[in-house]
């Protein structure tokens, strides 16, 4: 239902799984499990996979902690964005990936819940996309200390508010991983 015309693809991202930034994540290996499923199931079908990776003053590039997880390896022919935002597509070449593709809904997994994988989603519906969200594939640290609610509630919030999401000819969702479908509109 994306508002991107001639767009009929769908296509997995995988937003910031560095060793920096679920090194203390909720269900770190949960949901990494979830995501190397998704990846492999989406390179079975012939979806793309678009990796995007992060870096800040906390985030070097080429540090370890900025190094995608040893248990999700790209291939060389899947995109990779490095960006220096919360949103994965400001200042990247992500739209241009993606209309390459004939992408017009995206499948949104990675950390942290309540930074880019937010921002993302918001920033894929505001330009057009469809955007679903695995609920079960993305994650956050503890930051209840700094009075934020606890990574449980955090994720759960994110699930429960993205399901509901739209805007004029384009919708959010929620979906586990499991239930994921690459060809669907809703990932269902």
């Amino acid at each position: 239902m994306t508002t991107l015309t001639d767009r009929p693809n769908s296509a997995l991202l995988v937003i910031d799984v560095q060793n920096g930034v679920v090194a203390h994540a909720h269900n770190r290996d949960g949901v990494i499990s979830n995501i190397h499923s998704l990846v492999e199931k989406a390179r079975a079908e012939n979806v793309p996979v678009i990796w995007v990776q992060h870096s800040s003053d906390e985030l070097p590039r080429g540090s370890e902690s900025w190094q995608y997880v040893e248990e999700l390896v790209r291939r060389d022919s899947e995109p990779l964005v490095h960006k220096c935002f919360g949103d994965s597509f400001e200042e990247t070449d992500l739209e241009a990936l993606l209309a390459e593709r004939r992408v017009g809904r995206l499948v949104v997994t990675g950390a942290q819940t309540d930074a880019c994988i937010r921002s993302t989603l918001h920033g894929a519906i505001v330009r057009g996309y469809d955007a679903t969200l695995v609920g079960d594939a993305h994650t956050t640290e503890d930051l209840s200390e700094y009075g934020a609610p606890t990574p449980e509630q955090v994720i759960a919030h994110t699930n429960l508010y993205w399901e509901w999401q739209d805007a004029p000819g384009r919708r959010g969702g929620t979906v586990e991983t499991a239930k994921v479908r690459f060809s669907s509109g809703n990932g269902t």
